[in-house]
């Protein structure tokens, strides 16, 4: 087994192990969403158009449950770094043989593989308290969730690369949370300007997928470069920030400073 696929088994087995073992926090993280999901239910029930009540519920489905996902991956790395920095153990992060943007990498990817299980909890529970289903084309929903994913780690790194040098990014996170929110619930046709944002495309052709039916077919070759460019450009962008704000930490000797 490759180093970072070794690097990879332990830090999700990590991940679980600690969601777990925090198991009240985890719940009450996940009834949270929950609750918001049903203030949002609710609300439209009440002030919404009835005539449009069913598409409504499914767009707040669909929008909630990327935001959920969105902020769990983004937040991860920069949660990673305090947390680190916290408990005296970032340095350690630095003296593995294993380079320290790798180990994160791998981190990243526990925390989706996790929190995707928990997103499909939520989108059937959603499903299930509403009355209302969507379309759930996994031939079309994988390979978008994919590249959208790829647009996530990439700002996820640049989060990284600000707690490496800040350490308390708590502040940021939380204005982050509704930064992300607009992402998720602003449909580009509403502001075609979000399409330079990361994961908005994406989430946007997710919400064709899952509300109105669409298929990989029924996309334009734009609608591809888009997503994929977005995802690449965010991907490579993140890294370089990451690795800049690491050198910079080391050469200013922050690393050890809490």
């Amino acid at each position: 087994m490759s180093a970072f696929l070794q690097v990879l088994r332990v830090n999700t087995k990590k991940e679980f192990i600690e969601m777990k073992r925090y198991l009240p926090n985890t719940l009450s993280l996940l009834a949270t969403f929950y609750i918001i999901f049903l203030a949002l239910f609710f609300g439209i029930q009440v002030v919404g158009d009835p005539a449009e009540a069913s598409s409504n519920t499914q767009y707040i489905i669909v929008n909630y449950v990327f935001w959920y996902f969105a902020m769990m991956t983004l937040q991860s790395t920069g949660g990673a770094i305090t947390m680190e920095a916290m408990r005296g153990t970032l340095e350690q992060l630095y003296m593995s043989p294993v380079s320290a943007w790798r180990i994160l990498l791998a981190r990243v990817f526990g925390m989706v593989a996790i929190h995707l299980s928990i997103m499909i909890v939520l989108i059937f529970s959603s499903m299930l308290t509403t009355g209302e289903w969507l379309h759930l084309n996994i031939g079309a929903i994988i390979p978008i969730l994919l590249l959208t994913i790829i647009s996530m780690i990439g700002v996820s790194f640049i989060i990284a690369g600000i707690s490496v040098i800040f350490k308390q990014v708590d502040a940021f996170l939380q204005i982050l949370q509704f930064i992300l929110m607009a992402f998720a619930f602003v449909p580009l046709s509403v502001a075609p300007y979000l399409v330079f944002a990361p994961f908005v495309k994406g989430v946007d052709m997710m919400r064709h997928v899952m509300i109105h039916g669409y298929t990989l077919g029924d996309f334009t070759w734009v609608d591809y470069s888009w997503l994929v460019g977005n995802g690449i450009f965010y991907a490579i962008v993140g890294v370089i920030v990451y690795r800049s704000c690491e050198r910079l930490a080391m050469n200013k000797g922050l690393l050890g400073h809490y």
